[in-house]
């Protein structure tokens, strides 16, 4: 009887035989999934004690809980706040004394209702804070940025949005504080001006990325920015303050810098652009978007720029000459995205891909003019692409997609949204074979019969992400490939494309155990038994199947119970979802933000539900017709809410 207890004795205290780098290793690698860690820190006692020590990020759920989980974490260095709307100056004073030295970055881009007070605490106590994300805090003035300038050690600081900060404010943080910033982002700061970014370039020399997007500023303050010696990346969309005059400035050169975005800048031509080449030698990737015309005049003033890999045109207009001679540039572009863009023609777009083979990220989104030719040049010359993007491009006929599937093996994301894809598409052009005998007719036959359509699409096994959105003629057999063969699948948007049903959707659920993401709204013919499929996929984190009549509270109850990682659902126009569905989704699904459900015709609960759902962490809840659920099965669960991970 001694020895027996002695024998178990020993079993049950095996985990302390394991060296603390080798705990370490093993948490290292369960990163990718918070419940993982979750699972680990309940072993034992000295696994809780571990992995208290062991994390170094927390994402909370909400402020309330703040004290708590800080107090088991004490060795956190990133905050993300982004979960919690409601962060006042006390949960600030809170962070500020809890961590102290230890946090080097917090976000409070989605946090309000904290003021300068309390950013004068975190900024004062947490002396090694070295990034801070402040967008969307609306209600912020100059004596907020103040308070932040006490932060001396900061690197990157993001302001989005702060409407009411002004130059006075970007002056405390670049002259008072903040010298060794080396990224701010000043998007939509309507407030700041010349004299506000004048301050930044001379008194932030180590800036590497200057966000300048909608500033009211003129050519006034860029010879100060070009002369950041560090500056790697500028952007400048929708300053229209900005013209050809104010980049004649870019020829005494800015040698360091790799992006350039100045996109929607309707002031800036092809002789402003000309500047850049003598100016940035070094520039990789250009963004034009909805800007000038794409003319010769602009291609060939742009040819010069031997490191330029990507460019962006999107929405600009764009001739079939402008397009060749671009074709025609000696440097191998790796991006090219003309989406949306008028006037993309056969002709234009066969030049540019025939030319740059080096291509691996093609965007031609609607592209209406294109067909089959375009297709067979892209598929033939760009054999190395891992991203094409060619939503509504509807003059391609069904064949040619099957090109795709054929010669493009390393595609890892491919948008085919409205398109006339379908499972078989028609017999290739059969001369790309050579037949010397009626067996290898056959074969080859036999190869045009299955590799076409969808199913050519499955040779494309390191898909990571597919959109079929609104393609009307797939069915379950073309998804049933996918399915089988496409097993790094983790994104697939079925958005209205009727012909897909529950049989498609299990080989989806059953071959791609990595989905974190499906759309099947408007798949009227799908019923709970996809979503009792798509239980099993762990990882799913947005379920989108809004307008799906069949589905029932079953299947949404089974879906709350299996993906306990779930964050977004989308169920509204379900209506035969009700109470039954709704409380299991209440106590299961404790990472979820964001909820859309109507499907009743009152509105009697919809003013409690808002009130309500705080403590289930959701984002926003579109409660317009919430007829069919009662705001009572959201109470019981109220004291199980989580406020950690």
């Amino acid at each position: 009887m001694k020895k027996q207890k002695q024998t178990n004795e020993f079993e049950s205290n095996q985990f302390d035989l394991l060296s603390g780098e080798l705990i370490l290793s093993i948490l290292d690698c369960l990163d990718e999934n918070p419940l993982d860690k979750k699972s680990f820190s309940l072993v034992c006692k000295s696994f809780y004690s571990i992995e208290s020590q062991h994390r170094k990020t927390l994402k909370p759920l909400r402020s309330e809980h703040l004290p708590k989980i800080l107090n088991r974490y004490p060795f956190v260095t990133h905050l993300d706040l982004s979960l919690c709307p409601r962060i006042t100056d006390s949960s600030l004073s809170v962070i500020s004394v809890s961590c102290n030295k230890m946090l080097r970055s917090i976000d409070l881009s989605r946090s309000k209702f904290f003021t300068r007070v309390g950013l004068l605490d975190l900024a004062t106590n947490c002396s090694n804070l070295v990034e801070i994300d402040l967008s969307n805090a609306t209600d912020l003035r100059d004596s907020a940025a103040a308070a932040i300038a006490e932060a001396k050690n900061l690197e990157k600081l993001w302001l989005a949005r702060c409407k009411l900060i002004t130059d006075m404010g970007i002056g405390c943080i670049a002259v008072v504080g903040c010298r060794k910033l080396r990224l701010i982002s000043l998007k939509w700061c309507l407030g700041v001006g010349d004299l506000g970014v004048n301050l930044v370039a001379v008194k932030c020399k180590e800036i590497r990325s200057l966000d300048l997007s909608y500033l009211p500023i003129t050519n006034k303050c860029l010879p100060e920015i070009l002369k950041l010696q560090y500056l790697e990346d500028l952007v400048l969309e929708g300053c229209f303050g900005i013209d050809d005059d104010s980049l004649a400035v870019l020829k005494q050169g800015c040698k360091s810098l790799e992006t350039l975005d100045m996109s929607s800048c309707h002031n800036v031509s092809h002789v402003g652009l000309s500047s850049l080449t003598s100016g940035a030698a070094s520039l990789r990737q250009l963004i034009l978007a909805y800007g000038s015309p794409v003319t010769p005049a602009l291609s060939d003033s742009l040819q010069k720029l031997s490191t330029l890999q990507s460019i962006k045109l999107d929405g600009c207009p764009v001739t079939c000459s402008g397009l060749k001679a671009i074709g025609n540039w000696c440097v191998s572009l790796r991006e090219i995205s003309l989406s949306k863009c008028m006037g993309v023609t056969d002709e234009g777009l066969s030049s540019v891909v025939t030319k740059h083979k080096d291509l691996r990220k093609l965007d031609i989104t609607c592209c209406r003019q294109i067909t089959h030719v375009s297709i067979a040049h892209i598929t033939n010359s760009c054999a190395s692409l891992t991203s094409l993007k060619m939503e509504s491009c509807t003059l391609v006929p069904k064949e040619a997609f099957a090109l795709i599937g054929q010669r493009c093996h390393l595609l890892e994301e491919l948008d085919l949204t409205d398109n006339e894809i379908d499972d078989e598409g028609f017999p290739i052009c059969l001369l790309e074979f050579t037949v010397h005998t009626c067996i290898v007719l056959r074969c080859c036959l036999l190869m045009l019969f299955v590799f076409t359509g969808l199913k050519s699409m499955s040779r494309c096994s390191k898909l990571s992400r597919l959109k079929l959105g609104i393609c009307l003629n797939i069915t379950d057999e073309g998804l049933t490939h996918i399915g089988m063969c496409c097993t790094n699948l983790t994104e697939l948007d079925l958005y209205r494309s009727a012909g897909i049903t529950d049989s498609g959707i299990l080989t989806i659920a059953r071959g791609c155990a990595c989905l974190d993401m499906i759309n099947i709204s408007y798949c009227k013919d799908v019923t709970d038994s996809s979503l009792i499929s798509l239980s099993k996929c762990l990882r799913l984190n947005t379920l989108e199947s809004r307008g799906c009549p069949l589905i029932t509270s079953l299947g949404l109850a089974a879906v709350a119970m299996g993906c306990k990682q779930l964050t977004k659902l989308d169920v509204k126009k379900c209506y035969n979802v009700n109470d039954a569905g709704m409380i299991p989704l209440a106590h299961f699904s404790q990472n979820l933000r964001q909820l859309s459900h109507r499907s009743g015709a009152v509105v009697a609960c919809q003013h409690q539900l808002l009130a309500e759902h705080d403590y289930l962490a959701l984002e926003e809840v579109d409660a317009k017709w919430t007829g069919s659920c009662t705001i009572g099965m959201w109470r019981p669960y109220k004291s199980e809410a989580p406020g950690l991970l």
